[in-house]
């Protein structure tokens, strides 16, 4: 991989991860087309997840300041209550990570028609959210944190957008479009960076390679992943505040129904 090659590829991450397009979808696509796999991918992967988290930090510090500092207050505060939805949140991905991790990294090699696939469904996820019209609900419960969770369980699918499935789901279930976007980019800080810790200790037990790549392309797509991400974060909140979200949903049925037709051509 070089240098443009992984700026192109962060700026991928960076714009996918929050937009309702999915980032590992068109990571794919990406890295189909210059040919990158392997030891590579893996590397580049883990380094620009991480990047995207951290803008999300950058973007979203207040709120996470706020869940903080209630943290070490002694009553029971709504910051508190927040911060447990999250926790609720991750259990379904956890169990995805624990007990299936294999079989989803078996998914991501079986080529871009499950790509296409998810794509398409992502499109309907969006498309059905945008039309549908629900009894609208104050503040996110600990039920729905748990549906909105398996959302992004489900999401562990290349081509299934992690933001476009938890903020579709929340929105079926009558969650305010003010409260979902930041839920939705709060809710993944913790897997994200799990899973990025858990392939750097298998690469420092031996169990994978981490190598492949060079530093100077790596520290490329880190900032444009991170700069980019910073960007597409802002937009994306405003975004899903004025309900436009029906544009992404086209725009990923005809990169899915275009993927698909190139797959069995």
């Amino acid at each position: 991989m070089d240098w443009i090659e992984a700026l192109l590829l962060g700026l991928l991450q960076g714009l996918t991860e929050y937009l309702p397009v999915s980032s590992s979808g068109h990571l794919a696509i990406g890295a189909h087309l210059f040919g990158i796999e392997g030891e590579e991918n893996l590397a580049f992967t883990v380094v620009v997840h991480v990047a995207t988290v951290l803008s999300t930090f950058v973007v979203l510090w207040s709120e996470i300041d706020w869940i903080l500092r209630g943290l070490f207050k002694k009553e029971i505060n709504e910051e508190k209550k927040y911060m447990l939805n999250i926790i609720v949140s991750m259990i379904p991905v956890g169990v995805v990570g624990l007990f299936f991790k294999d079989k989803v990294e078996a998914i991501f090699g079986s080529g871009l028609i499950v790509v296409g696939m998810m794509l398409m469904l992502t499109a309907a996820l969006l498309l059905f959210s945008y039309y549908a019209k629900p009894r609208t609900k104050e503040y996110i419960g600990l039920k729905d944190a748990f549906v909105i969770g398996l959302a992004q369980a489900c999401a562990v699918m290349p081509g299934l957008s992690r933001s476009g499935s938890t903020i579709a789901v929340g929105l079926l279930l009558g969650n305010k479009k003010e409260h979902l976007a930041q839920f939705s980019f709060l809710m993944v800080i913790p897997p994200i960076l799990g899973e990025a810790l858990l392939d750097v200790l298998k690469c420092v037990k031996g169990e994978e390679t981490f190598g492949g790549i060079d530093t100077f392309p790596l520290i490329v797509g880190f900032l444009a992943a991170f700069i980019s991400g910073c960007i597409a974060c802002k937009w994306m909140i405003n975004l899903v505040k004025k309900g436009k979200l029906i544009y992404f949903g086209l725009y990923c049925a005809v990169v899915g129904a275009v993927i698909l037709i190139r797959s069995m051509m």
